[in-house]
This record gives C-alpha cells, structure tokens and sequence, in this order.
C-alpha cells in the first residue's frame, strides 16, 4: 500500500487528495509556486515544496521539478489531480522511469487518449458510436478546410491534446473557417503545447452525458452512473448533476457498457471518463475520455456512497477494485456548482482581486464544499478562476435542487466578481427544474438568466447604513475604556436639545444616496412618503437581525472601508461609502481598448498609423488560461500601440490609442 505520497497540483483539488490521503494514514507532500506559498493545500499537507515562480509554465508544468520534489521527500507515489500534468503521457513516462507510481492510467493509455483524434479512431475499431468529423494527421490550413467542407456546417473545431473549452471553437460557415482555426491553433498551443486540432459535426441542443469507470490491474471494470453535465458556458461545466435525469433504464446501460468497452479497447487501469454527446432522438456519440478525475467527480460520490480518490489509491497500490458491478448501488441525487471569480454580465470574462468576506453554507447536512480558498486569498491571473465546488445531496432531483439554491443564497463572497448569483437563477430556472437541459442551455435562456435587476435601492441603502452605524456602536463599546453608559463613549449621534441624528451617504452605481436615521434610544427611525418606519436591529457577524413596525427578517452585510454589500433575494448589492469614478474609458466594458484584466499579449494585430474598421480584433491577450481578443469601438486610426507580444498587462492598462473617424 502506498504510504506517502505527493500531489502534483493546487487548489480544490489538491485539498481535496490531502484529506483521503490522511483518513488513509498516507503522509502528504505538496508542492507550491511562488503564487502559493500561503495557500490552503500548503497548509493542510504534512511536507510541502516550493517548484518555482507563479507561472505555471515554471512551477506546476516542470515535471522535471515535480520529480525532484518527490525524490527529495521520498514520496512513492504522484497524484497529478486534474489539468496540468495530470494527461502528460510524458510525465506519466518520467515517474515510472524513476520507480515512482503515477496515480493514473498507464502510459500507452494516456498516450491513446491524449490525441483526439487517435482515441476517435480507437473507438470506431471498437465499435462505440461516432460524431462524424476529421480527426486526420493533416494539419495543414487548406487541407483542414477542405474536409470542413466534405462535413458540413456548423462544425466543432477541438484542441486534438486538451480539454476544458481550450481551443474550443464553433464555427457557423465556411467564412469563418480561417480565423477560427488560427484562434483555435493558438489556444490549444498555449495551453497544451500542441496546436493539432480536429473538428466534427456541431449537434444542436444535445445533452453532455458522461460515464465514470474504474478498472484494476486484474482485468476487473465498472461504471458508477453518469453524470449530466450540460449546462456549460464557453464549452466549460458550471453546473452538473448525477444521475443524469430523464434517461431510460436502458440508455444508462447501454452508454455505460460503451464506456466499459472503450477503457477495456486500450487496457485501462484507474479512474477515467468517457463523455458522450446525447441526443434528442435518444442517440449517443462517443466525444472523448478523460484518463484523469474529473473536476465534477463529488457528485458520483455522493450518489454511490464511494470515495473515488480512495479508489484510485487503491488500484494505484495493485489492489483490486473494491466493489463488483451489480455490488454499486446509486441512492439519491446530487448536484455540483462551480463558483468561479467571473463576471456573467461580461460574457463571463475572468475577475482577479482579494477575497475580502466569504461566508459558506457548511455544517448542513447533505452540502459539501471543496476548495483551496479561503477568507484574504487572492485570484491570480496566472491560475484558473475557480474559487470552490458547491455539491449538495438529497434523496430525490427536486429536494437536491432546493437544497442547491437555499445554500447557493447561504454563499456570501465579496472582494471580486463572482457567478454565485447566476448560477442560482440557473438553479431555479424553469427550464433547468423541467429537466429540459441542453449544452446550449445558457444562450438559449441568456435574456432570463441575465435579468435588469429590480431593486429597490433606498431600501437596501437604509439596511447598509442601519448596519453599519450599529456595528460602529458595538464596536465603539466593545473597545471603550470606561463606562459605557457615558454619552463620550456612545456612538449613538447624541446632540443637546436636538434629534439624534445619523447621516450616511453611499453610492450605488452613479447614484448618491443620503440616509438620515434618528435614533431613539433602541429603536431607529426613518421617514417613508407619509409615514415613519421604526426599526430594531440587532448585529451577529454579518448577520443583521430586523424588526421594522413588526415584520422580522433577516439580512447579511458585509462592511469595509470602502463598501458595503447587502446580500438580497435578488442577489448581492454593493454600495461605496465614497464616490467613485471608473478608471477605465468607456470602451474597455465592450472590449475596447484596454486590458480587462491582468494577462499576457499574445499578439498585436495592428501597427502605428494602420487605420482600422469597428469591430476588427487589435489586439489577442490571454488570461486565466483562456484567450481573449480586444476589438475597436469604431473606426479610425491608430495612433500609438503601448505593448507588444509577450508584454504583461495589468487590468485597465491601455493598450492602443486610436483617433475617431468623424
């Protein structure tokens, strides 16, 4: 049995091996980049090894650091997690070469599934159904686009060596075909180191239906269920579900005996999936199988009762599986959300800053939450943005959903944009309840998942200041040094022979709000249009107790010297103590001529002098693992360019200056 090991990776992931390690007596060995050194998985594990500066191309890409680290602790074994070297049949190749167990499938199994277009070929010998598509070794631009066109429109161009939605694009007709393709190339080289890419016919509105299986060095394999994983923006999960509703007894069995088939056609050993494309007639397509955990592996767990990292470290030992097939049973149904620091309203672009509050649903029966995250943290541009997984349980799909949306309101973050409150209008939707799921669930509902908020703002900026000056009091009279019956040490506005009078002024978007709350002893006082609304409040942590002329309710704030947040049933509002302005010129919120967020430049489409059209791309930076390309806001000139390829680029830098064509 192994007894120490060491995880080659950060974050959820890496938090969430340590603690099956440890329930297993395994010591733990992390490692860290220079981004990470204060980071929870560092923390939690017994040993941990500094591998190199914040980019990941230093630190948790180096396998030949990782090996060292694992030399110089004595680590028998290498857990990789997901993403980084977790599919790198070369790494896979460097530990067994140094005696040291990859926790994953053998080599020549991640070496027939790393190329998507190999795994394509592997899968149609072995008889699972085929998306028809190119998945050929030609790579060069014409002949790419001549089998576009012997397949047809729309079409799915796919990075041949990666996963995630990197270098991912749909691609509607032929005039498309090239820029695409250049967009696809140079993602998939940046992510993966390849730029081999393949194609296949785009299916409308189908399902993502994925199959986890397991085998063992002595020939066993099963499945655990599937998992429906439809609901996705930029070809990347955010909200999935297991089992797969409104499928029948038979369609599980026959896509979980496909999947079987297709770890069994190259002699697969540990966890993997294999992800299907559903179909509205009731047809599957094989799309690919990942020879690593999945990042939505909880929600398998929960349904099946099994621990499938325990399970990897198992057959990483030699042991054989723990269960037979008829001996997996599937009890209730869970739900997993990625709570990532992004912006819904801005075509989910990536958010970077410090997590300032954050307050979780944990401790209630049936949640579970993993992350690498914690309250003071900072979101990098160098890693992916996810903060944590949201899993819940309850016996049945419709108790799981309610439970998912009560604790995705009991999630308080604030310090920078999140999807938390998108993904609870994606929870609740009507569509999404009714089970009427698709990949492209979200464009199709875009106008309701993405809602003017109606929100009564003097109401929420009366609760903010009533917050506020009552946490002031109690402070004030917490720390007092004498009596705190003396008016000296009171914050309560007293004034002789006048009102007792408090004044707060917030700002809510462009708009200055001055709130005067009397107060009368315990009970605070405001003017409504014809009459005075009286108010007892009372403060635990964020958590505002109110009694306003005799309704009781709750709110939660969260203060700071610059704002405060009021967590309504609409969702978070943030209100600045101070006035505020936008740095950042107009354009920069339609991808103008500014940096949106920290990265790299990839590279400058223009040069000084160059006059340009509205719409057409400037500049191609990345960030957060994915790439982004600024276009200009109108025609004109160019003027000056500030950055060139390779530059970094912090949020809001500008990046080209360009005059206005009158």
């Amino acid at each position: 049995m192994i007894t120490s090991l060491l995880i080659a990776n950060r974050g959820e992931i890496a938090c969430r091996i340590i603690a099956t390690a440890k329930k297993m007596g395994i010591r733990t060995i992390a490692v860290y980049s220079d981004a990470d050194s204060h980071a929870r998985h560092v923390k939690l594990a017994d040993e941990a090894i500094n591998i190199g500066p914040a980019a990941s191309s230093e630190s948790y890409l180096r396998g030949d650091k990782i090996i060292a680290a694992a030399k110089q602790t004595g680590a028998e074994a290498i857990h990789p997690g997901y993403g980084f070297l977790s599919e790198n049949e070369d790494f896979a190749d460097l530990c067994q070469q140094q005696n040291i167990i990859f926790v994953g499938p053998p080599v020549a199994s991640i070496a027939s599934m790393g190329s998507k277009s190999a795994a394509k070929a592997i899968m149609q010998e072995a008889g699972v159904p085929l998306v028809p598509g190119y998945h050929g070794s030609e790579q060069d631009a014409e002949t790419l686009k001549a089998k576009a066109e012997e397949v047809g429109f729309p079409l799915l161009l796919k990075a041949a060596y990666g996963g995630g939605g990197k270098g991912m694009r749909v691609v509607e007709s032929l005039a498309e075909f090239d820029q695409a393709l250049a967009s696809a190339k140079r993602e998939a080289k940046s992510s993966f180191g390849n730029d081999k890419v393949l194609f296949e016919r785009f299916i409308r509105n189908p399902r993502h239906v994925e199959i986890q299986v397991f085998c063992d060095e002595h020939g066993n394999a099963v499945y655990l269920a599937e998992r429906d994983c439809s609901v996705q923006r930029r070809h990347q999960k955010v909200l999935e579900e297991a089992p797969a509703p409104a499928l029948t007894e038979r369609t599980r069995q026959a896509m979980g005996e496909a999947a079987i088939k297709a770890a069994q056609a190259i002699d697969y050993v540990g966890a993997g999936t294999v992800e299907f494309l559903y179909d509205q007639s009731g047809e599957f397509f094989f799309m690919e199988m990942n020879t690593r955990l999945q990042v939505e592996h909880p929600v398998t767990e929960l349904i099946t009762g099994q621990d499938l990292v325990e399970w990897q470290l198992l057959v990483a030992s030699g042991q054989p599986l723990p269960l037979a097939q008829n001996d997996i049973q599937v009890n209730g149904h869970a739900f997993e959300a990625r709570i990532y620091a992004e912006d819904p309203d801005n075509d989910f672009l990536p958010c970077t800053g410090t997590i300032r509050h954050l307050r979780t649903p944990e401790g209630e029966p049936g949640v579970r939450i993993d992350t690498g995250i914690t309250e003071g943290d900072e979101i990098s541009s160098f890693y992916d943005p996810m903060i944590a997984k949201l899993i819940v349980w309850d016996t049945d799909r419709d108790r799981a959903l309610l439970k998912l949306q009560r604790a995705l309101r009991q999630y308080r973050l604030t310090g920078l944009t999140t999807n938390i409150d998108f993904l609870h209008r994606l929870a609740s939707h009507p569509e999404f309840v009714q089970m009427n799921l698709t990949t492209e669930f979200i464009q199709q509902h875009e106008q309701s998942l993405m809602p003017q908020l109606d929100i009564d703002v003097n109401q929420v900026a009366t609760e903010a200041a009533l917050y506020d000056i009552v946490s002031r009091q109690q402070a004030h009279s917490a720390t007092a040094y004498f009596a705190t019956d003396s008016p000296w040490h009171q914050a309560n506005a007293l004034r002789m022979n006048d009102a007792d009078l408090h004044t707060v002024e917030l700002q809510y978007q462009d708009q200055l709000h001055s709130i005067t709350i009397e107060q009368r002893d315990a009970v605070f006082v405001t003017e409504a249009a014809d009459s005075e609304l009286q108010w007892q409040v009372s403060i635990n942590d964020d958590q505002m107790t109110v009694v306003c002329n005799g309704r009781h309710y709750q709110r939660f704030v969260c203060a700071d010297d610059q704002e405060l947040t009021v967590f309504t049933e609409q969702g978070p509002v943030t209100l600045h103590r101070h006035k505020v302005t936008d740095t950042l010129v107009d354009e920069a919120a339609h991808g103008g001529l500014v940096a949106p967020m920290n990265g790299t430049i990839m590279e400058v489409l223009v040069s000084k002098g160059d006059s340009v059209e509205k719409d057409q791309p400037l500049v191609i930076m990345e960030a957060m693992k994915m790439e982004y390309t600024i276009r200009a806001g109108h025609a004109g000139e160019v003027t000056d360019v500030f950055y060139a390829a390779g530059d970094l680029v912090s949020d809001g830098d500008e990046l080209i200056a360009m005059t206005e064509e009158a």
